[in-house]
């Protein structure tokens, strides 16, 4: 009898441990007042009940959303690729302006850098777009998994994936690009030379670059000033709940041959 209370006891407090965890989770982060008081108010239940909302959405294996009347549903790998393979806040913002604005994509050459997920291209695609997403070439089955799932019955969508590593693969590309799309791409302040040498050379005097951008760190402005360098930025959407801006660039024809 003893040891069967022992082991009911155990069993309850690991499963009271694992819901303390995935509240925490809910944040990205653990909050310590938020724990103590989620500690508080289950300290009298004797079975904790899983509960799939308190799952932060960027763990959870898949995520569905609405976009151009078709449910896409994205598969997400926070274990096995981390933070390329989730849907970020800013690429949600991005798709739904986009909608919003399909002028901006119909018809267009486009390029997406550092697509991550993949689900800013698959939208472009769906409102008219000739798109072509990339990021490195580790994510790219994961994309192109993501690609076929949602979209590759759709006759007469235009959409390739390729690699596009800024450090070396840029001078691969030319500027023949209308629009050139990234949805949180700026975070890594040793690759900011890198990224805009790819701006650079992808963008001709009419491409328009949209750049849907979360404030999150002081380097994070620094690139933007790196940016005004060579293009003119604007401000054309701020999404005040996820704190999401959009930028609009065109790039200064004259400064395009300083970063070579």
């Amino acid at each position: 009898m003893v040891t069967y209370i022992y082991g009911q006891t155990l069993g309850c407090f690991l499963l009271f441990l694992i819901q303390i965890i995935l509240v925490c989770a809910d944040n990205g982060s653990c909050d310590a007042d938020r724990c103590v008081s989620e500690e508080k108010g289950m300290a009298s239940q004797a079975v904790v009940i899983y509960d799939e909302s308190k799952i932060s959405p960027f763990h959870k294996p898949n995520r569905k959303f609405l976009f151009v009347g078709k449910e896409l549903v994205i598969k997400q790998d926070w274990e096995g690729l981390g933070i390329a393979a989730v849907v970020w806040d800013a690429a949600v913002v991005l798709c739904e302006y986009l909608e919003k604005n399909k002028d901006i994509v119909n018809g267009k050459l486009i390029i997406e850098l550092g697509a991550g997920s993949g689900i800013v291209g698959i939208v472009a695609a769906l409102l008219g777009g000739k798109v072509t997403i990339t990021d490195l070439d580790e994510a790219l089955d994961y994309i192109n998994e993501v690609v076929d799932d949602n979209i590759k019955s759709i006759p007469g969508l235009e959409v390739r994936v390729q690699s596009l590593d800024w450090t070396k693969d840029w001078p691969d590309y030319s500027a023949d690009y209308d629009i050139v799309l990234g949805a949180d791409i700026i975070y890594i302040e040793e690759l900011f030379d890198d990224l805009l040498k790819t701006f650079l050379q992808v963008c001709h005097e009419n491409t328009k670059v949209l750049l849907s951008w979360r404030y999150r760190y002081d380097r994070d402005k620094q690139f933007l000033e790196m940016m005004r360098q060579h293009f003119t930025l604007e401000e054309i959407f701020y999404d005040s709940s996820r704190d999401v801006k959009i930028y609009l660039g065109k790039l200064i024809q004259k400064n395009k041959e300083k970063v070579k």
